[in-house]
């Protein structure tokens, strides 16, 4: 298993595969992503165009196994940024988390803490103070949910991130068999590594 961080344009070879990877771990629960392989690459395009962004990429030989994203938050859409007001916080001085995608057969590896690790580093390098990310928030009954999902909160919080439901969005995609594009709520976590 092979895990590296790229930015910029080290990372135009593999948008194809993480357009893909994204369109097909999103599907299930609780995103139920209806997106296309194409969408994708075009939203992919901010990380390669966003100065200090990156991608933590876990490679199975030469297949694109799982990925995780993070960039500068002055650099995301201001859905993303408008939860992130002053005084409490600077944009200028958080990094946002965007997503972590790996095969179902990859789990429980620890590639999810290493993508973790990486992009925490990467806040680090770049002497950012606080990194967040945000998940959707989808109700306890609803009809999609497996009888086995387990919500990733537990693990989110052992690394530190506290949930922050004063800290919400909406983020629209269409969900697996909907005809339209809906908003969904997104519920923020965030960690402060200095004060």
């Amino acid at each position: 298993m092979n895990v590296t961080a790229l930015s910029g344009p080290e990372l135009r070879p593999f948008l194809g595969d993480l357009a893909r990877l994204r369109t097909q771990v999103f599907r299930a629960f609780p995103y139920l992503y209806g997106g296309t392989p194409e969408y994708e690459e075009a939203y992919l395009q901010t990380y390669l165009d966003a100065r200090d962004a990156v991608i933590i990429l876990a490679r199975d030989g030469g297949e694109v196994v799982g990925a995780s994203t993070a960039v500068p938050l002055i650099h995301e859409t201001p859905e993303v940024r408008a939860p992130f007001e002053p005084p409490e916080f600077d944009v200028s001085d958080v990094l946002y988390l965007g997503e972590s995608v790996l095969l179902p057969e990859y789990r429980g590896r620890g590639l999810g803490h290493a993508f973790f690790d990486g992009r925490e580093a990467h806040a680090r390098r770049l002497g950012l103070g606080i990194t967040a990310f945000c998940a959707v928030q989808r109700p306890e009954d609803h009809p999609a949910r497996p009888a086995d999902y387990r919500p990733l909160n537990a693990f989110w919080a052992a690394r530190g991130y506290i949930e922050r439901p004063d800290l919400q969005t909406a983020m629209g995609w269409q969900d697996v068999g909907d005809t339209a594009e809906t908003p969904k709520p997104m519920r923020f976590w965030l960690r402060r590594d200095k004060d």
